[in-house]
C-alpha cells in the first residue's frame, strides 16, 4: 500500500478521549503535498474542523492535529492509524490537554461517492 492509496474522503466514528465513552461522528478528507506527506482535515459532529499534517509508513499513517476550541484556544494532538485495508483505517489518538488515562478511538470507511466533499 502506498500513501496515495489513502487519498479521499472517509466517514469517521469515535469516542473521546475520556471516561464518558461519548461518540462522535465525522467525515475526513486525507490528501498529499508535493513531498507525499498526508494533509488531513476532519469535520466532527458537523461542527467542529480539524486539520493536520503526517507521514506513512509501512501500514502505519501518523497525523499532528490541531484545532480551534469553543473556548477560541488552540488544542493539539496526534492520532496514528492502523490501514486495515485500502477503505478502513483504525486509529487511537490524544490530545494535550485530554484525561492522559484514556486514548480517544476513531474508525474511518472510504466513500466512493465523488461528489462528497468537506472544506
Amino acid at each position: 500500500m502506498s500513501v496515495t492509496n489513502l487519498v479521499g474522503n472517509y466517514t469517521i466514528i469515535g469516542s473521546n478521549q475520556d471516561e464518558t465513552n461519548n461518540t462522535y461522528k465525522g467525515t475526513l478528507t486525507l490528501s498529499v503535498d508535493d513531498n507525499n506527506r498526508i494533509i488531513g482535515k476532519w469535520l466532527i459532529n458537523n461542527s467542529q474542523k480539524q486539520f493536520g499534517t503526517g507521514f506513512f509508513k509501512d501500514g502505519i499513517l501518523v497525523i499532528n492535529f490541531n484545532y480551534q476550541g469553543e473556548d477560541l484556544n488552540t488544542y493539539k494532538g496526534v492520532v496514528f492509524y492502523r490501514c486495515i485495508s485500502n477503505d478502513i483505517l483504525d486509529g487511537f489518538w490524544s490530545e494535550e490537554h485530554g484525561n492522559p488515562a484514556y486514548l480517544g478511538k476513531e474508525r474511518c470507511f472510504k466513500v466512493k461517492d465523488t461528489s462528497f466533499n468537506i472544506n
